[in-house]
C-alpha cells in the first residue's frame, strides 16, 4: 500500500510543476514574442514482481513480466518555438522577424544574447537599444559575423540633425537629415540555431545559447532562411489560451486524483492497523 502512496506523492509534485508551467504561460500571454513552454511526464522505475519467460517447446507458453509502477517524474519542460502573430504598432523601430532568426543584442561587456522581441528605440547617443538598454548588433562586411553595436549618427557631420530613420526588410537602416542627406547604417544582424528549442531563457525576453542549441550562425535578414524584418510590427506571444486553460484543468484534476489516492491509501492503512480490534 505504501507504493500507491509514494506514487501518488510523485504525482502531486509532477502536477504542481505542470501547473507552474501553465501558470507562467498564461502570465505571459501578452509578453512580446514570448514562447510558451510544455511540460511532459515519464514514469519512474517499476518494481518487478515476476520476470518474463520464453515459450517452452512442447510445454508451457511464454509469460509477460509482471511489474508495479512506482510513480511519475517531470520528463522535460520544452520550449515551443512557433512564431507568434504579428501586431502592427506603427513605430519605425518596432521590428518583427518573419522567419526563424533572432535579433542579437549585447549587454555592453561583450556578452551576446538573442531575442525575438524587437521593441527597439534610439538612446541619447543614437544606439539602437531594447527596453532594458541592451544594444542591437550589426552584421560585419563578411555577412557572417558581428560588427558591434548599431549607432546612428545624430547629425550628418555638417551639423544637420537627424530627422527620421527607415528600416527595410533586409535590416538596412537609412537615416535622413535636415539638410536632405541620407546615410545607411546596418544591416541588423540575425542569428539562427540548429536547435532553437535548446536555448536558455535568461529573463527580459532574452535567450542564451547552450551546449544543445548549437552555436549561432549570423546573417542578414532575407538570407539563409533567417527571415525578413517587418517594420512597425511586433511579434505577439504564441500562448494559446484555450489550450492553456485545458491544460490547467488537466493539471488540477490530476492533482486532485492523486490526492484522493493518498486519502484512500491512508484509510486502508488505518483499517489495517485497526484489524485486530
Amino acid at each position: 500500500m505504501l507504493r500507491a502512496m509514494y506514487s501518488a506523492v510523485s504525482g502531486l509534485r509532477s502536477h504542481m510543476s505542470y501547473m507552474d508551467v501553465v501558470g507562467n504561460n498564461i502570465a505571459n500571454v501578452n509578453t512580446i514574442a514570448y514562447k510558451s513552454a510544455r511540460a511532459t511526464f515519464q514514469d519512474v522505475l517499476s518494481q518487478t514482481i515476476r520476470n518474463a519467460s520464453a515459450p517452452v517447446a512442447g510445454g508451457l507458453g511464454g509469460i509477460n513480466p509482471m511489474q508495479i509502477g512506482l510513480g511519475v517524474n517531470l520528463a522535460a519542460v520544452t520550449n515551443v518555438m512557433t512564431q507568434g502573430a504579428p501586431q502592427a504598432t506603427g513605430r519605425v523601430t518596432d521590428l518583427a522577424i518573419q522567419g526563424t532568426g533572432f535579433f542579437v543584442v549585447s549587454d555592453g561587456t561583450g556578452r551576446l544574447f538573442y531575442t525575438r522581441d524587437g521593441a527597439f528605440d534610439l538612446d541619447a547617443e543614437g544606439f539602437l537599444v531594447n527596453a532594458s538598454g541592451y544594444r542591437v548588433q550589426g552584421l560585419d562586411g563578411s555577412g557572417t559575423g558581428i560588427a558591434g553595436d548599431i549607432q546612428i549618427d545624430l547629425d550628418d557631420g555638417s551639423g544637420n540633425p537627424l530627422l527620421a530613420i527607415a528600416i527595410d526588410s533586409t535590416g538596412m537602416i537609412t537615416a535622413t537629415y535636415q539638410g536632405g542627406a541620407t546615410i545607411d547604417f546596418g544591416p541588423i544582424a540575425l542569428a539562427t540555431f540548429v536547435n532553437p528549442g535548446g536555448l536558455e531563457r535568461m529573463g527580459e525576453n532574452l535567450w542564451g545559447d547552450t551546449a544543445n542549441s548549437g552555436t549561432p550562425a549570423y546573417g542578414q535578414p532575407g538570407t539563409g532562411g533567417l527571415g525578413t524584418i517587418w517594420t512597425g510590427t511586433l511579434e505577439g506571444s504564441n500562448v494559446d489560451l484555450a489550450y492553456e486553460f485545458t491544460n490547467m484543468i488537466l493539471a488540477q484534476r490530476g492533482f486532485q486524483a492523486n490526492s484522493r489516492v493518498i486519502t484512500a491509501s491512508d484509510q486502508i492503512l488505518q483499517d489495517l492497523v485497526n484489524i485486530i480490534r
